[in-house]
């Protein structure tokens, strides 16, 4: 019975090796091919050099380039017709579309503090790193912010509210009431992206 067993973990470790091997060469090969079929260009972009070939009869049934020829008097009426657009387009008023909470927007600063309590938050998340309560009147649950204040600086999810987390004050989750408390109240910057 220990023969057996012994012969099965051999043969286990044996056919893990030739498993392993096969899919490195398979991934060089792979490597090889994606390699070998990059263009270079230049930095008017031309192209220097390929390395994809082509045979002589194909080479001359390739399209280079597409030509418009045109009666040069209907040219010269198009091109007038295209001034006279420009002219009437520039002489339109611009309507101001930008939003008040663009996207990439700092909002300022707010006053941060730290929790560690257990379960779901408001919006059904379990706490884990990276969940923030925050008043849903100033950012929305569910949207991702950047938290700039110093070691906790990062990305967060606004998945929480809290009953005392009113107007510009944020509430950052932590693993460790210790932890908690170490990091006491700051003054951070938030940006949404």
């Amino acid at each position: 019975m220990n023969k057996l067993v012994r012969g099965g973990v051999i043969l286990s470790i044996l056919s893990l090796f030739v498993v392993f091997i096969y899919a490195q060469s398979q991934t060089e090969n792979e490597l090889n091919i994606a390699n070998g079929s990059q263009i270079q260009f230049n930095t008017i972009g031309n192209i220097l050099e390929t390395d994809l070939t082509l045979d002589s009869a194909k080479a001359d049934s390739i399209l280079v380039d597409e030509v418009n020829i045109q009666d040069p008097v209907k040219a010269g009426k198009d091109e007038q017709k295209k001034e006279g657009q420009d002219r009437s387009e520039a002489k339109k008023l611009v309507e101001k579309t930008v939003m008040s909470k663009s996207a990439g927007a700092n909002r300022g600063s707010f006053v941060a503090t730290a929790y560690c309590l257990r379960g779901k938050t408001a919006m059904g998340h379990s706490v884990r790193q990276g969940i923030i309560a925050a008043d849903p009147r100033v950012l929305r649950l569910g949207s991702k912010i950047y938290v700039n204040g110093g070691g906790y600086s990062g990305s967060y999810l606004v998945s929480d509210t809290g009953g005392k987390i009113k107007g510009k004050r944020l509430d950052i989750w932590m693993a460790s009431c210790t932890e908690a408390r170490r990091f006491g109240r700051r003054t951070v910057t938030v940006h949404v992206p």
